[in-house]
């Protein structure tokens, strides 16, 4: 029978019901999260989106829309997926757009952000020619930076992301309505206030012949110490100095903070100056951001190294050899067969999972939030790995 390295009494939910390796997503956590975000767009006047390269797991869709206006995406698929499992607004952005993929994008899309003045000129007849109404913009970047890490800061010296107030001219706005600035990343409303006032300083006055402003993501809203009364002060005062303007905001990873599990099991333990469980996991395939952030992902019922009674490194199946999650701290021997559960794992996850190795993708699973039963969504196979190589 399968044990478990810690109290039963620490799981909200019964981790023997889940496949091994299982994402979890606890829709009564998820649901908490929408209502918070559902009041800030009521108090803020603001129309929130989903974004989907932080979360995309469609499944869960009909409860999001409840709450959200739509989706934001990243290129055609994105798009593609969040008009025929999301609906409401559909919003893209990309870097670069290659014609065939404005082709299908202008399928889906509702609002269009392009990155510079040089694509939108390239696509402006295009777009003018599609049987849809699209409303176009155009990314800004407000060379204004509240983070600590350059790989995360769209507005670092050098970022391809945006243009700058030095390199635009009024004839490049020329038909577009809007103008997007994605600056932040897991970052408080404080840091919005700051770049919001360098975005108005560098481009107020393009403002006036515009429809719409996107605030971009990065926004922590859900996280416990986030100012949601400062945000939605900054909303509202903006719009007071704006009120022809519909301001968006498109969090991925505030809607599904801290609602979701990674489920795994230890194969086997071996020894190297400190035993070593070996996981039916993996860092670099199935939780990427512990290596590319990098962060330490907390285990129920787990500490720090030398907390409890018996410290563990913790390393994936990978052929990698920096496959390693970290070291943790239990309070008995973990024992083979025995359930490990890692805690906020439902953004930036499921997204990024890789099949490096032929590694199989971890199943899928949802909470109920009544009954609290875990029912599996999506298990993944052989085939999944052979159709992605030929």
């Amino acid at each position: 029978m399968t044990t478990i390295a810690s109290p039963i009494a620490d799981y909200p939910f019964d981790v023997r019901a889940c496949p091994s390796p299982a994402y979890v997503v606890d829709d009564a956590l998820l649901r908490r999260n929408l209502e918070l975000l559902g009041k800030v767009q009521t108090d803020s006047g603001a129309r929130i989106l989903l974004a989907l390269k932080g979360f995309a797991m469609w499944n869960t869709f009909p409860l999001v829309s409840q709450y959200l206006v739509g989706t934001t995406a990243s290129g055609q698929d994105e798009a593609r997926l969040g008009a025929e499992t999301f609906g409401g607004e559909v919003h893209v952005y990309s870097p670069a757009f290659t014609a065939p993929e404005m082709d299908v994008v202008l399928r889906y899309a509702d609002h269009l952000s392009f990155n510079s003045p040089r694509q939108w000129r390239h696509f402006r007849d295009t777009v003018k020619a599609s049987p849809r109404e699209v409303s176009c913009g155009l990314r800004v970047n407000p060379e204004h930076s509240t983070g600590e890490v350059p790989l995360y800061d769209p507005c670092a010296p050098g970022s391809r992301l945006g243009t700058r107030a030095a390199d635009l001219a009024p004839a490049d706005l020329e038909g577009l309505e809007g103008l997007h600035f994605h600056a932040l990343c897991e970052q408080n409303s404080d840091a919005l206030e700051a770049t919001l006032g360098a975005f108005e300083r560098k481009f107020g006055q393009y403002l006036a012949s515009l429809r719409w402003v996107n605030f971009g993501g990065g926004h922590h809203i859900t996280r416990a110490d986030y100012d949601v009364e400062r945000l939605v002060r900054v909303i509202r005062d903006f719009k007071s100095r704006h009120p022809h303007l519909e301001v968006y905001l498109e969090p991925g990873e505030a809607i599904a903070l801290n609602t979701g599990y990674l489920v795994c099991s230890v194969l086997d333990i071996v020894e190297n100056d400190g035993p070593i469980a070996i996981l039916d996991t993996s860092a670099t395939a199935h939780m990427p951001d512990v290596l590319e952030m990098p962060y330490r992902p907390e285990i129920l019922g787990g500490a720090r190294p030398g907390e409890k009674a018996y410290t563990y490194r913790l390393g994936g199946t990978t052929c990698l050899a920096g496959d390693v999650i970290g070291d943790y701290a239990f309070d008995r021997p973990l024992e083979i067969g025995d359930r490990l559960v890692f805690t906020d794992m439902a953004h930036y996850t499921m997204v990024k999972t890789t099949t490096f190795n032929g590694i199989r993708l971890p199943s899928i699973c949802r909470i109920d939030e009544t009954s609290r039963e875990v029912r599996t969504v999506k298990t993944f196979g052989y085939e999944d790995y052979a159709q992605r190589l030929s």
